[in-house]
């Protein structure tokens, strides 16, 4: 009874729990900002760049998953033993390409999966403030800081599949409470749907969604968690067409209801009334953390030590930083948009576009290549064709126009704001709703118990 209860729950890594942890993995707390993305770039323009981005990201995906079997075909062929190591991306590149791009691959992904726990930790702080507000979010933040914490007992993904299961199954919850609750709160009175005004506000709100479609920097090591990872090629891509059945719904939903007020509201759940449906919706956490926690551990020279205790006690040193981080930049919304225009168009879009090029740019390495592109992609010229756009497209706009964006309505936060604030676009309690704003700053009134953290008035 405990080996099948065990393999059940615990040993997962067949098709399905890599497409649960793509799915979950994918889109997770972003969901609860997408229509603060909407309200920043207007409901057609936020619709668009959603599917475009859907299929970029599902392409950058299908290219990991390229490079990945790759490397490990040539390692294996030279009888290299995976039984105890967990493959990385940064392996891969290194393997492929050589130790150059190997730093520059994992000074990227290291520090995206470590601001993307961050991010993932603040929004639980600040979901369950809109629960109990008993507490402001910064020591809500504390407490869930502990909770992840527990994430390191889990080995790797390949014993995600329940929190993966249920991850997807409250954003699944969550994603049609929005769309259910604010269809059938109806719009508010006066409601307006000026966006996009500016262009910082509508770059700020793509580079949101960017950062969306762009949550697999963690695609190699699901990958290795599978019994067969050759398998994996088209997952990302179906995993991203069942979350936008998600995020389109409730994005739209949201903004047309509430409009323009949605621009001092990065948090969907801020503007909903509180109830029991609402208090159920929860977004679960950990995923961005495990990769860190292999990196950490190959570090210390701890990676193949089979003490679940050892490597978990090891672990705890990177639970700090992002703790740490979580409390400084509690910026739920603006720092999306900054960490997607920073670190993801690198990590996720233009790495491995330009990895797959350079691997494959002689006739040798396309001849021997494991993986031949298909026809309907134009084989090697077509494939080349599409890395290149992307390249180009996500460096200027994502990169470019983003970056600016991003930062210049970051800087705007704490100037308002001021680091270390207590609670971030809290309402004072005699506020209800503050009123919509068209210029920059997109927070709301004074944050509760900290009036003192207004360093600039707008």
């Amino acid at each position: 009874m405990k080996s099948k209860f065990s393999k059940f729950f615990w040993h997962g890594g067949s098709v399905y729990d890599a497409w649960f942890s793509c799915a979950s993995n994918q889109v997770a707390q972003v969901l609860l900002t997408l229509p603060y993305s909407f309200s920043q770039l207007g409901m057609l323009s936020g619709i668009l760049l959603q599917l475009f981005y859907g299929l970029l990201g599902s392409w950058t995906a299908y290219i990991i998953s390229i490079l990945y079997v790759e490397y490990r075909t040539r390692k294996e062929r030279e009888k290299v033993d995976f039984r105890n190591h967990v493959i990385q991306w940064f392996e891969v590149l290194d393997g492929l390409l050589g130790k150059h791009w190997r730093n520059v691959g994992l000074a990227f992904n290291c520090t995206f999966l470590l601001f993307g726990s961050v991010i993932q930790l603040i929004a639980c702080a600040s979901n369950i403030y809109y629960i109990n507000d008993n507490l402001d979010k910064r020591t809500w933040t504390y407490i869930f800081g502990a909770c992840c914490a527990t994430t390191v007992f889990i080995p790797s993904f390949h014993n995600y599949r329940i929190w993966s299961f249920l991850g997807l199954l409250m954003t699944t919850y969550t994603a049609w409470y929005l769309t259910i609750a604010s269809l059938l709160h109806g719009q508010v009175e006066g409601v307006q749907h000026t966006g996009p005004t500016k262009l910082v506000l509508y770059f700020t709100g793509a580079t949101n969604i960017l950062y969306t479609f762009g949550g697999h920097a963690v695609t190699v090591e699901i990958m290795h968690a599978m019994w067969k990872p050759q398998r994996f090629k088209a997952i990302y891509l179906i995993a991203t067409l069942y979350v936008m059945t998600l995020t389109l719904p409730s994005a739209a939903a949201v903004y047309w209801a509430f409009g323009d007020m949605l621009l001092n509201h990065s948090n969907a759940f801020s503007l909903l009334p509180r109830t029991t449906f609402r208090d159920m919706a929860f977004i679960t956490f950990g995923f961005a953390c495990t990769p860190l926690y292999f990196v950490w551990e190959k570090a210390i020279g701890m990676h193949e030590c089979k003490s679940l205790c050892k490597r978990a006690a090891a672990r705890l040193p990177v639970v700090i930083p992002i703790w740490f981080l979580a409390i400084i930049f509690p910026f739920f919304g603006p720092i999306n948009s900054t960490v997607g225009s920073l670190l993801v168009s690198f990590t996720v879009y233009i790495i491995p576009a330009l990895a797959h090029i350079f691997t494959f740019r002689s006739a040798t390495a396309r001849e021997n290549a494991v993986d031949q592109p298909p026809k309907y992609f134009g084989k090697w010229v077509g494939t080349f064709t599409i890395n290149a756009f992307i390249v180009v497209w996500v460096l200027i706009v994502g990169f470019g126009f983003g970056g600016w964006a991003s930062m210049v309505n970051f800087i705007d936060q704490i100037d308002t704001f001021g680091l270390f604030t207590k609670c971030y676009q809290c309402p004072p309690p005699s506020v209800a709703v503050s009123p919509p704003s068209h210029g920059l700053n997109t927070t709301a009134a004074a944050p509760l118990h900290q009036p003192s953290n207004h360093t600039r008035r707008h």
